[in-house]
């Protein structure tokens, strides 16, 4: 039984293809269902988040079938029509295996060498597995993942600098106000991305935070651990005259912000920049909103610019990690023979 991985991410498929076909997580359960219902799949874990929706399988199935029902599966779950094939990457082992691991150990990350990925890939897994669709295949090759992501960590440099998206979204603030002191951000959405901008903001000189979230409680709570304040979320939108930094990172199938609101608002607020960092996948602010004066808008997509600066200082860095998890990839797929004892049956000739 094969393991093989399809998927896209943002190196093969712009934010607003990715925002069509994530997975929300109480969706996760039915599709592995569907996966297994339908044949392709005896073992299955997805992983969706802001810049990957990746399928995992272990099938009988050929391959060239398998990915042929993945990729329908795609179509039919997102109700989607148009061409993925460009944007699609499918791998067979071992090649699918050591995508796994790389993934792992942020290689195949945004932000190289990040650590956030690996904790998504940890809650895709045991979701998966605390519900009986996977097996010994799919079991042993995401431990192995986790096994090697903390060895990498331990034995190699990848994470020097920020090591998450979330310090990225914060660096550019800091780029663009010079000094984050004196500034203060709405965090909308308390959730786990958020939480981490927060505290990466707190930790660079902010300390008038204000957190808002349709769940009142975590919203308290979040503020609270930050020396913040909390808002009620029907209130937010009378923040906006002293806010700078705004960072958005909710579950919201629809906008937050679009044009002609944040239009009325900055008026209110004349001459003053308005920083807005929306790393929501599907997205909370319409783009539309950058064409306005003194609104600088930038997505999950934009964090690349900075990112690249990081890849540049870690890249010495890659081929260690790569070595590693070439070896990591053989012991599991080629484990060495079983040294043979006294009673076992002599070798054939004939």
């Amino acid at each position: 039984m094969g393991i093989l991985v399809i998927g896209i991410n943002h190196r093969t498929a712009p934010v607003a293809l990715r925002e069509r076909l994530a997975f929300a997580e109480a969706r996760i359960p039915a599709a592995l269902q569907t996966l297994r219902e339908t044949g392709v799949a005896e073992e299955a874990v997805i992983l969706s988040t802001c810049n990957r929706v990746e399928i995992y399988v272990a099938t009988r199935l050929p391959a060239e079938l398998a990915f042929d029902d993945l990729e329908e599966f795609l179509h039919r779950c997102h109700d989607y029509h148009d061409p993925l094939t460009d944007h699609l990457y499918r791998y067979t082992e071992p090649q699918s295996v050591e995508h796994l691991f790389r993934v792992a150990c942020g290689l195949d990350s945004m932000v190289l060498g990040e650590t956030e990925i690996l904790g998504q890939l940890k809650q895709a897994y045991e979701l998966a597995r605390q519900r009986g669709f996977t097996g010994p295949r799919l079991n042993k090759a995401f431990q192995r993942a986790f096994h090697v992501a903390k060895q990498i960590r331990t034995e190699t440099q990848i994470q020097r600098g920020s090591t998450s998206v979330a310090a990225v979204a914060v660096e550019l603030a800091e780029r663009l106000f010079s000094s984050l002191r004196d500034r203060t951000v709405l965090v909308i959405g308390a959730g786990d991305t958020s939480e981490k901008v927060a505290r990466a903001l707190v930790s660079r000189g902010v300390t008038r935070v204000w957190v808002t979230n349709r769940t009142p409680e975590r919203a308290e709570a979040l503020a609270q651990s930050l020396g913040g304040r909390a808002i009620r979320f029907e209130e937010w939108p009378e923040a906006f005259p002293q806010v700078d930094i705004v960072i958005s990172s909710t579950a919201s199938p629809h906008y937050l912000l679009d044009r002609p609101r944040l239009e009325a608002w900055m008026r209110q607020r004349p001459r003053r920049p308005l920083l807005l960092v929306d790393i929501a996948v599907p997205r909370d602010i319409d783009p539309a909103v950058n064409e306005l004066d003194d609104v600088y808008l930038y997505n999950v997509d934009d964090l690349q610019c900075i990112a690249d600066d990081y890849l540049r200082q870690r890249q010495a860095e890659v081929a260690r990690c790569e070595a590693i998890i070439r070896e990591k990839v053989r012991a599991l797929l080629d484990p060495p023979p079983r040294p043979s004892t006294p009673g076992d049956p002599a070798p054939s000739h004939a």
